[in-house]
């Protein structure tokens, strides 16, 4: 019988050792999600913020580019995809798809000068490019999230209670394949 108990009283144990990790990996992992959701709240912002910024820049560019309708229609169906987006993943593809949009707009600008001259122009210049810096930041910020999380996820004994309670994995927010290439300057006259 003493035998017997000294089991029961290790296995006792083990159960009390594995449910008190386990109940600190989960709420580890709830707090890894929540900085993730925040994270991307904050990545929603300022896409936000850019979606904002476009249409008064396209409208200033549109008086100078008339016949560049096509890079125009992009970007207005790049917008609309983003405000109708309703998962992390269809924002990212969504907001890869108005940042070649918007690359496509830059390289439409190169060929007029005069627009460039054009104070208000310069201005909405300044706030898209300083909205594309913010917003490479909290990519950025919400990839280490992401990383963080998924690996605490995938470490032992984390991953048990990963398992048990069913944490999913998040997708990173990356470049498409677009912003990989070089671009094409040109400061000659078209």
């Amino acid at each position: 019988m003493n035998t017997t108990r000294r089991l029961a009283i290790r296995r006792v144990l083990i159960l009390l050792a594995a449910g008190s990790v386990s109940g600190c990996s989960y709420n580890r992992f709830v707090g890894q999600e929540e900085a993730i959701k925040a994270q991307w709240a904050q990545v929603e912002n300022q896409l936000q913020r850019r979606n904002d910024l476009i249409p008064n820049l396209v409208e200033s560019v549109k008086g100078y580019a008339a016949h560049e309708e096509g890079v125009f229609k992009d970007i207005a169906e790049a917008r609309s995809r983003l405000l109708a987006a309703k998962s992390p993943d269809e924002t990212i593809q969504a907001a890869n798809q108005q940042s070649n949009a918007l690359g496509r707009l830059l390289a439409v600008v190169e060929s007029y000068p005069q627009l460039k001259a054009n104070e208000q122009f310069n201005r909405l210049m300044d706030e898209l490019s300083g909205t594309e810096n913010r917003l490479a930041t909290e990519r950025m910020r919400y990839n280490d999230r992401v990383q963080e999380y998924n690996t605490s996820r995938r470490q032992f004994p984390s991953n048990v209670t990963a398992t048990i309670f069913q944490f999913k994995e998040y997708s990173f927010f990356e470049a498409p394949a677009e912003a990989k290439q070089v671009p094409k300057v040109n400061f000659g006259k078209s």
